[in-house]
């Protein structure tokens, strides 16, 4: 039920966006201006509530817990899993806006900062580490955990509705648990080929870069096409050869774009830049997280930190069901540490070396990518390589990195939608991946011709707001289940620790009636 009633929404919509772009594009944003307007408070206190959370799960008592039981181990190297989440849960979005965000926040920037400005400078460096920082990944580890938990701890099925199990009761497995499947699957798809197509966009864009041809739709076309093909034989291959060794490749293709730009660009400046950054976020990390503007009327926080977090959240399906699948033997405290600090500090350095770079390119004169931004968000990171020595070897590697981490993100996005589709635990069947494969290509192709991009993320967000309500119920629930175990566990030591403490007493009185006997039997003799 799940699978033909997903698949018959997203061709609905795709059909509705294909079909009247403009009149359908007119009522998302007419209903994305309400929800930003009702309910954009709820979405800061539910993601700040959500890092909060977490921070009290890995350094609390639940830390020692482990996914799958306590004698379970990692089923991929620490090097692996972490390559793994970072390609699944950001890669296209970091090389899209890793130059490109902080920049337009220099030209708008927000706090009523003077445009293009020392203070928006300082700003837009700010705010990109917030909207990559913390809060995403923090999104992604809630719902990650509490899918692994659930599917390992409890003999899940790895499904959305199996972590409301502890608040909903049996009804997890009935039509309400069926509607939360449907609608997670249907964001998760949507959401995914919205991303995809920026991935899309940002190719073409470098090819015409690279190669001098047109980026138009047959070539946006073309890569998808081309894309779907390698994407699928990954997914075929399962996540312990083409995922995993794709994303180890990417992550090592990453490091290596970073530091030739690191290197050929202005190395003091980026070291400047990242130290001051952390500082001021670390500073204004609690007035960041729950900063509206209810008396200037600036619409910058629902533009950004809004649309952002509804985002995020509408992704997190997604990211945390492929998170759940790689993170089994994992304990809390190392999962939590690992899914929320590291891949936030490799975003902290990626956008230090790439938007510190593209601000001091554009502060010093080296090149005009504000002009850049006026041509669309996808052109600024190649105006910025043609600014630097070794122009066309830099775009050449980025446009094999957009590619892979267009891959890595498809290949485990097909992977999730067919185990979320899927009553039965365990690996999904070949077929069902194939479909999805299909579906999510199609989805990126006519949204991309249909230019129904911009509508599709409107509904994104506003679809992400029961996913925020949701979110809610996942913290009540993980932490009925993690304390249920923690008292079962210390009940479990307890019982363990009376037991050797009354053999360690039975052997103590033991030796001492021998002790009583042999003197007797010493006093008999004398």
């Amino acid at each position: 039920m799940v699978f033909r009633v997903s698949i018959a929404l997203v061709a609905l919509l795709v059909l509705i966006a294909g079909l009247a772009p403009g009149p359908f594009n007119d009522v998302v944003q007419a209903a994305l201006a309400q929800v930003v307007r009702g309910a954009g408070w709820m979405y800061l206190l539910i993601v700040f509530l959500t890092l909060s959370f977490l921070l009290y799960l890995a350094f609390g008592r639940f830390g020692s817990l482990r996914i799958g039981g306590e004698d379970a181990e990692p089923d991929f190297s620490r090097a692996s899993w972490l390559s793994m989440l970072f390609a699944a849960g950001m890669g296209i979005g970091l090389v899209f806006w890793g130059a490109a965000e902080p920049i337009s926040h220099f030209v708008t920037p927000p706090e009523g900062l003077p445009p293009q400005s020392m203070d928006a400078a300082r700003a837009a460096m700010r705010y990109s580490f917030f909207h990559w920082g913390l809060h995403p990944w923090a999104i992604y580890a809630l719902i990650g955990l509490a899918m692994a938990w659930f599917q390992y701890n409890r003999n899940g099925r790895g499904l959305i509705s199996d972590m409301l199990q502890p608040v909903i009761g049996r009804h997890h497995r009935g039509w309400i648990g069926k509607m939360v499947n449907i609608a997670a699957v249907v964001a998760t798809a949507i959401g995914v080929a919205t991303t995809l197509g920026f991935g899309t966009i940002q190719i073409a864009a470098g090819l015409q870069r690279v190669f001098g041809v047109t980026a138009g739709v047959p070539l946006q076309m073309t890569v998808i096409a081309i894309a779907f093909v390698l994407y699928m034989i990954s997914t075929t291959s399962g996540v312990d050869r083409g995922i995993k060794w794709l994303s180890n490749f990417n992550l090592a293709l990453a490091a290596l774009l970073l530091a030739a730009v690191l290197v050929l660009g202005p190395t003091g400046f980026i070291f400047d830049t990242i130290t001051t950054t952390l500082g001021a976020y670390l500073n204004q990390l609690v007035t960041m997280s729950l900063r509206m503007s209810p008396f200037s009327g600036s619409t910058w926080v629902a533009d950004w930190t809004i649309f952002y977090w509804a985002w995020w959240i509408a992704w997190a399906p997604f990211v945390g069901s492929f998170i759940a699948r790689v993170s089994r033997g994992r304990s809390v405290r190392e999962f939590v540490v690992g899914v929320v600090l590291a891949p936030t500090l490799l975003g902290f350095l990626w956008f230090s070396v790439f938007g510190g770079t593209a601000l001091w390119a554009q502060l010093f004169g080296h090149a005009d990518l504000v002009q850049a931004l006026g041509n669309g968000y996808e052109t600024v990171l190649f105006t910025l390589f043609d600014s630097m020595p070794a122009s066309l070897l830099l775009s050449g590697l980025a446009l094999v990195l957009l590619v892979i981490f267009f891959v890595t993100s498809a290949d485990s996005a097909v992977l999730v939608l067919a185990s979320m589709s899927t009553d039965e635990a365990g690996d999904p069947p070949l077929s069902r991946k194939l479909v999805w494969g299909i579906a999510i290509a199609l989805i990126a192709a006519a949204l991309l011709l249909a230019g129904g991009l911009d509508a599709l993320q409107g509904m994104i967000t506003i679809a992400a707001l029961p996913f925020a309500l949701l979110m809610v119920l996942v913290m009540v629930s993980l932490y009925r289940v993690l304390d249920a175990e923690h008292n079962r566990q210390r009940r479990l030591a307890q019982r363990a620790r009376h037991m050797i403490e009354a053999w360690i007493e039975r052997e103590q009185a033991a030796q001492e009636e021998a002790r009583a006997v042999t003197e007797r039997s010493s006093g008999l003799d004398r």
